[in-house]
This record gives C-alpha cells, sequence and structure tokens, in this order.
C-alpha cells in the first residue's frame, strides 16, 4: 500500500533551523535599515487593528516598519552598549516592549509626530476593552434587524421578541456603563448596533538618529532591561 502523506516525518531540526534562518534574516534586514535611514522611531499602538496598521504602511511606503518579534529586534539593535550595533542603539532596545514597532525614515522628527498625531481612528470595542460610556437601548420596535436575526439578540441576553414580524426589545436594556469590562455578548451587541468605542491610536515613544548617534525619549519614561535580561534569557533558551 502506498504510504500515506499523514505518516511523512517531519525532522525538528530542520524547523528548528528555518525558525533560526528567519531570525537571522530579520536580524539582518533591521541592520540594514539602520544603515539605509535617517531616522528611527520606536511607537506603540492602542488598540491594535491590522487593516489599519496596513493603511499606515500604504501612506508610508518610502519608510519600513517592523512589528513584533521584539526580542529579536533587541538583538539585532543591541541588548547593552556592549553589542549594540551602533552608537546608542541600546537605548532603542529598552522600548521594545508590548505591542510596539519599529520605523525607519528619512522622514524629521517633526513630520513623523505631525502625521501620528493626527491618526486616529474609531473601530469597534472587543471582548475585555473597557466601555468608554454607558449604552442603553430604549424599548420598543428594532427595525434595523430582519426578524431572522431576532433568535441571535436573544441569545446575547436582549429582551426580545417578533411583534407582526418586527423585531421589538420588549423592555429597556443596558448593554454597558462606562468603565465596565466588555463581555463578548457585549462587544456583539455594541457592534451589531454600530456603536464605537475603541480608538486605534499610535504613539511615537523614542527616536535614534543615525546621522548623530542621538536618542531622544519622548515618552518621559526610561525603563531598566537589567531586571529582564534573565528571563528574557531563559525564554530564548526554552525557544
Amino acid at each position: 500500500m502506498p504510504k500515506s502523506k499523514r505518516d511523512k516525518k517531519v525532522s525538528l531540526t530542520k524547523t528548528a533551523k528555518k525558525g533560526l534562518e528567519s531570525k537571522q534574516k530579520l536580524i539582518e534586514e533591521l541592520r540594514q535599515c539602520v544603515d539605509t535611514y535617517r531616522n528611527l522611531f520606536i511607537f506603540s499602538v492602542a488598540n491594535m487593528r491590522n487593516n489599519k496598521l496596513k493603511d499606515i504602511r500604504t501612506a508610508w511606503k518610502h519608510s519600513r516598519f517592523f512589528f513584533g518579534k521584539n526580542k529579536v529586534m533587541i538583538v539585532a539593535l543591541g541588548k547593552r552598549e556592549t553589542d549594540e550595533y551602533k552608537d546608542n542603539l541600546h537605548k532603542i532596545g529598552k522600548h521594545l516592549r508590548g505591542e510596539v514597532g519599529v520605523l525607519f525614515t528619512n522622514k524629521t522628527k517633526d513630520e513623523v509626530q505631525e502625521y501620528f498625531n493626527h491618526f486616529k481612528e474609531m473601530d469597534y470595542a472587543r471582548a475585555g476593552n473597557p466601555a468608554q460610556m454607558d449604552v442603553a437601548l430604549d424599548e420598543g420596535p428594532l427595525e434595523q434587524f430582519p426578524h431572522s436575526m431576532e433568535p441571535q439578540l436573544r441569545q446575547l441576553g436582549l429582551p426580545t421578541a417578533l411583534k407582526k414580524g418586527v423585531v421589538t426589545l420588549l423592555k429597556d436594556y443596558q448593554v454597558c456603563k462606562e468603565g465596565d469590562v466588555l463581555t463578548p455578548e457585549q462587544a456583539r451587541i455594541l457592534k451589531l448596533f454600530a456603536i464605537e468605542m475603541a480608538e486605534f491610536k499610535v504613539q511615537i515613544k523614542c527616536m535614534w538618529n543615525s546621522e548623530t548617534a542621538e536618542f531622544e525619549n519622548f515618552g518621559g519614561e526610561e525603563e531598566s532591561m537589567q531586571d529582564n535580561d534573565e528571563n528574557e534569557d531563559e525564554d530564548e533558551e526554552a525557544e
């Protein structure tokens, strides 16, 4: 009998090698960008949405964005002064924490800050996000929904019923209060009623200039990596 493709064995050494090659390629790309572009910025993202980040990438085709793989980016730029790729780049690594990205560009500091200070777009909140306002629905017909939606609305907790074929809210209903941590049901209801609460925005945290090797921190915070070095080293070994 012919062997099933499912029986095909995969060498772990090959997959590990592929992962290592991918990391090495990213390190090389980052260092090439350091050599090519005038400025490097670290930015943080609130209410991350891939489609909106894609819009920014499209608008800034003249520049390069890297998002994710913070540990690899730290290795590329330098964890400490002794292993930094260029002078003062280890200071950038201190800010590679959480949902942050790297922007390489020839645009000036003023141009970058002007653009991102004004780039803010609303989107639907997700489960786990805090409610930004009180939302209450009034008793009465919900004519925006087809009759086939009534069971789904009722399943989400809304007191609905069909009256003469029209979806109707049988009594006033409080969806959420400001500050509530939204449940999946609440987030779904808000989306169904087209109520946007999440603001996608980008904040520039710091920058590094390749011509002067000067580092500038905009956030007023100076995080230390020393406390995290041991944990990171353990994580990298585990990988």
